[in-house]
């Protein structure tokens, strides 16, 4: 049931997410006439340079035309729930580009440029909450990361200054660098507001070690230090456990603990460098606590 409520509030987050967009995009975008990142920045330009000629294909048709052969050369390496989720994301904000009309907030270029890239980055972050993404130059990267090992995120970088390059060589750099404004800000507010990603340690204070061991190394594959003390008040004999951990795992983790041992003390801090082997799951894929807590009772039988 838990995970059903999940699954609804991802799907609920994914149909905003493409409301957001769509709506960022002919009102703040087109307005500005400037362009977004990724496959949705180029699919904006290569429809601005085939307008020239006089040629209209949609957006949103360039958009799932990119989109499409990316997630079929990637879904190998990224986990299907993934995919499925961007594929929905974008097939989504595709039909609304194409079907869906808005009346232009501002006419000033600055306020399309600086709200629209706040709102925009909004957009993108509820797709990531909901182990989504807009796909795109997504794909490429999270497939390079899980097959090599490689961030690429540099590479990305320099393929959207490219884009950048081209849009204002042929409709003005002036544009180009609003373009540039609206990128950093949109990259700011997925900053502010998305911190999955994060590394956080853990310290669990318990006087039931090995049970806390067994389950959790069960269910996530992070390596665990335990160090024998005791307690300054008490005396009592205690045992402290150090794990680092995603901080998207965090409240699953915390809840599987509490069912283990209810009178565990967890602190749990950011963890701002952290140097050697470190595993994380394909993005999308769910180890959710109350899935772990559901099968706690299973596993302490095999104890």
């Amino acid at each position: 049931m838990k995970i059903r409520k999940k699954l609804a509030f991802d799907i609920f987050l994914i149909i905003l997410s493409s409301l957001i967009q769509t709506y960022v995009i002919k009102t703040f975008i087109v307005q500005g006439n400037f362009i977004s990142s990724g496959f949705s920045g180029l699919a904006i330009l290569i429809n601005k340079i085939l307008s020239i000629y006089n040629i209209n294909i949609g957006i949103g048709i360039l958009i799932l035309l990119l989109n499409i052969p990316a997630a079929i050369f990637c879904y190998k390496e990224i986990s299907l729930r993934f995919i499925l989720k961007s594929i929905a994301q974008i097939t989504l904000t595709s039909f609304m580009l194409e079907f869906l009309t808005f009346q232009p907030l501002f006419k000033d270029v600055v306020l399309n440029c600086l709200i629209g890239g706040a709102v925009y980055g909004l957009a993108i972050t509820f797709s990531i909450k909901a182990d989504g993404s807009t796909g795109g130059t997504d794909f490429i990267a999270l497939y390079i990361y899980n097959k090599y090992g490689k961030s690429i995120w540099s590479y990305i970088f320099l393929f959207n200054v490219l884009i950048i390059l081209i849009f204002g060589y042929i409709f003005g750099f002036e544009y180009a660098g609003y373009s540039i404004i609206f990128q950093f800000i949109s990259t700011q507010t997925i900053k502010h507001f998305h911190h999955n990603f994060d590394q956080i340690t853990l310290q669990i204070t318990t006087t039931i070690p090995e049970e806390i061991i067994e389950i959790y190394t069960k269910k996530y594959r992070h390596g665990i230090t335990v160090t024998k003390s005791y307690g300054g008040y008490s005396k009592k004999e205690l045992y402290l456990c150090h794990s680092v951990i995603s901080n998207y795992e965090l409240k699953d983790i915390v809840m599987l603990i509490k069912k283990i041992d209810p009178k565990a003390i967890i602190n749990a801090f950011k963890t701002m460098n952290f140097y050697g082997g470190f595993y994380r799951d394909k993005i999308g894929e769910y180890r959710g606590g109350e899935e772990n807590v559901g099968d706690y009772r299973n596993l302490e039988n095999e104890l």
